[in-house]
């Protein structure tokens, strides 16, 4: 039974001694420890790339079906949620282990001048790219005359 319970740093301590003990002290400050949740629970990775035009969003997806994943620009923020669920076809298997459950994900990224018309968006082999335009410069600066 001990195959399958997932590997970390504090259920190999009792073999190795103390020999990492700075490792153990470095986790329990950057978990989440009164959660009881690792700091990439609940997220997904994103790279952000920014041209002259527009900007370029890629998130990691694996395992993502676009039905499961809902793309919204709302007054400059990027809105990126995920949200699947387990699916019940197979209650009938008797499993002695299961770690596949329901859950939910979002990212929400400023994207100081995107435009809102334009915004493609692409699923494939796990990363979804989002492609926003940007505002042209003279949406963003507006000369006042003063009286």
């Amino acid at each position: 039974m001990a195959g399958l319970v997932p590997f970390n740093k504090r259920n190999n301590l009792r073999s190795r001694g103390f020999e990492n003990f700075y490792d153990v002290l470095d986790d329990f400050f950057n978990d989440s420890w009164l959660t009881g949740k690792n700091a990439s629970y609940g997220t997904f990775k994103v790279d952000v790339q920014e041209s002259e035009n527009e900007y370029s969003v890629d998130a990691e997806l694996p395992g993502v079906v676009k039905e499961e994943i809902d793309v919204r620009l709302d007054d400059s923020r990027l809105c990126i949620t995920v949200q699947r669920s387990e699916k019940n076809e197979e209650e009938q298997k008797n499993y002695i282990h299961k770690e596949i459950r329901s859950s939910a994900m979002e990212r929400v990224l400023y994207l100081q001048d995107a435009k809102s018309d334009g915004i493609k968006a692409k699923l494939e082999k796990g990363i979804l790219n989002i492609k926003v335009p940007k505002k042209d410069k003279d949406d963003r600066t507006i000369k006042i005359d003063i009286e």
